[in-house]
């Protein structure tokens, strides 16, 4: 991997990873087209660069973050339905990702589902911090599960399940970015305890410089997005995600005929 495909990537994750267009379905594709072979250090990569996106929100919500205990009992107990699939599904996630054509169609009909879905939570549009329940929390958690499929998005799964249990876009969004710091730091973690001895010395620094580009990339994303989603709400990221599934649809079919 080079510095410049690291750079792509690195900006890819911390422009995605918290909008509703799906991280996972731009790493692969954007891999993919690159022709980055997978290896130790594309692995490890992914992962580090993941870590780095996650320390944005903690930064960016640092108050929110020494509030109370409470605080991370709730995010515990929404992270749980995620934990316990993760574990048991690990083996068929790592095989969905192996198969572009996973990603583009959940890529594609989410991106429909994202053009309708501000019609049919009119209550969404209001902008004060709302409380939110212990069920409520668990709830979202169980609609994160639904990402595990890539290309779904986790920031759509959770944004959109929190406004089915009754909260507006912008709890829904920063409740969103809170749960990512569990469950992408549990995944994470998992992920480099498996594959840490294959990093050698020499990736070092090309890990380390993905994670900083990663960090402020997402720092800036999950800034605008808070005021994009208040003013023109999710449509504009379904009709984009339409457009890419189409367009990667067609190049994945002549690349393979």
């Amino acid at each position: 991997m080079t510095y410049l495909e690291a750079l792509i990537l690195a900006v890819i994750e911390g422009i995605t990873e918290f909008l509703p267009i799906s991280s996972t379905g731009h790493m692969v594709i954007a891999s993919t087209f690159m022709g980055i072979s997978e290896n130790a250090l594309t692995k490890n990569f992914e992962i580090v660069i993941q870590l780095g996106a996650i320390l944005s929100v903690v930064v960016l919500y640092w108050r929110k973050f020494l509030t109370s205990f409470r605080f991370y009992l709730k995010l515990s107990f929404a992270f749980l339905p995620a934990a316990v699939a993760g574990f048991f599904l690990e083996d068929y996630i790592d095989h969905l990702l192996a198969n572009v054509w996973v990603v583009i169609a959940s890529v594609f009909f989410g991106g429909i589902f994202l053009v309708f879905v501000d019609r049919w939570f009119k209550h969404a549009e209001g902008t004060e911090e709302l409380e939110i329940s212990w069920f409520q929390g668990f709830k979202i958690g169980c609609f994160q599960c639904i990402a595990m499929i890539p290309g779904v998005s986790r920031a759509a799964a959770t944004i959109i399940g929190g406004m089915v249990v009754g909260l507006n876009r912008r709890t829904s969004a920063e409740f969103s970015f809170f749960l990512a710091v569990p469950t992408m730091l549990g995944a994470s973690t998992k992920k480099l305890m498996d594959s840490y001895k294959t990093i050698q010395h020499h990736d070092i620094a090309i890990l380390l410089f993905g994670s900083i580009v990663a960090f402020a990339v997402a720092m800036l994303a999950i800034k605008g997005f808070i005021g994009f989603l208040k003013q023109h709400g999710f449509k504009w990221f379904g009709y984009y995600r339409i457009v890419v599934g189409v367009v990667i649809a067609i190049i994945t079919f002549f690349m393979h005929a």
